[in-house]
């Protein structure tokens, strides 16, 4: 498959990484995990933008774009570690008033845990008996339902939307274990001249860019299979790049002063949201 984006894909991901930004920068990042609050003007922002109306027809108040567009958009969501219930309000967008808008924060029932439940204002899915349970992502409060969970067929939307974040913060770790190999000095040279740097940062290189083709593709073709493989490149993408980009820091990655610990945190909820690693290969097994 040849995919290319067109100049409006590329103008609406720039778009809203410029909107982002601007609105969400590091220092808003670090308000946030200093006080995991849901930002409702922000949320209103995104609505404003169009973020949760992208898929919406016109005729009903959209942008009138299709999944590939909001891939783009979800991708850039992810890499800035944007906080709230996103996959579900964009969902929302066609069936919960305000949702589309922003007005109205939507959360659901993604597998076995919920995120944002206490801020959210409508909920999709049953969350009866949900327990709060303490979350190793400070910007991402979950709760947890009884039983498995993960036994419901999750929605292929909401699997490619998430692994679209997850991609988009495979490429910006990836982008901040480059950047700092070129400054971070060792034995009088940086240590990105170092070889075993060198490959640890195009391995995260490259694994990024193949679950960014994975999404991509599965964004064209929306087939259930195609996205499964995408989420869990994109699953693997994020942990690992995250995990070395750790690496790449040394003992300042773990540390409230990089960013990377946060990008990490966020990969392994991720990875447990709308499908798990385990339903994600049993639908592509069954495949095969």
């Amino acid at each position: 498959m040849h995919f290319q984006l067109t100049d409006d894909q590329r103008a609406l991901r720039t778009g809203v990484r410029e909107l982002l930004e601007a609105r969400f920068g590091r220092d808003d990042l670090r308000s946030a995990v200093d006080d995991p609050v849901l930002d409702r003007a922000l949320w209103r922002e995104l609505g404003e933008a169009g973020f949760f109306a992208l898929r919406l027809p016109e005729a009903e108040g959209g942008v009138g774009l299709g999944l590939p567009e909001a891939v783009l958009a979800f991708e850039e969501a992810g890499r800035v570690l944007l906080p709230g219930p996103l996959v579900a309000t964009q969902l929302a967008a066609g069936s919960v008033p305000g949702a589309a808008t922003g007005e109205t924060v939507v959360t659901a029932a993604d597998g076995g845990l919920v995120i944002w439940l206490e801020e959210a204002d409508e909920v999709l899915g049953d969350v009866t008996g949900a327990v709060a349970v303490r979350s190793v992502d400070p910007l991402t409060p979950l709760h947890r339902l009884p039983g498995d969970g993960d036994d419901r067929e999750p929605d292929q939307d909401a699997v490619l939307l998430t692994a679209a974040e997850q991609a988009g913060s495979a490429a910006r770790t990836t982008e901040l274990a480059v950047r700092y190999a070129k400054e971070r000095e060792q034995f009088g040279r940086p240590i990105g001249g170092f070889q075993a740097v060198k490959h640890l940062c195009a391995q995260m290189l490259v694994r990024a860019e193949l679950a960014r083709t994975a999404v991509y593709a599965a964004a064209v073709t929306a087939d259930p299979v195609e996205i499964a493989g995408a989420k869990l490149l994109a699953d693997e993408a994020a942990v690992r790049c995250a995990r070395d980009c750790l690496q790449v820091h040394g003992g300042m990655g773990f540390t409230w002063e990089a960013d990377v610990h946060l990008h990490l945190k966020r990969a392994w909820v991720r990875a447990q949201l709308w499908q798990s690693t385990a339903r994600a290969e049993e639908a592509l097994a069954s495949a095969l």
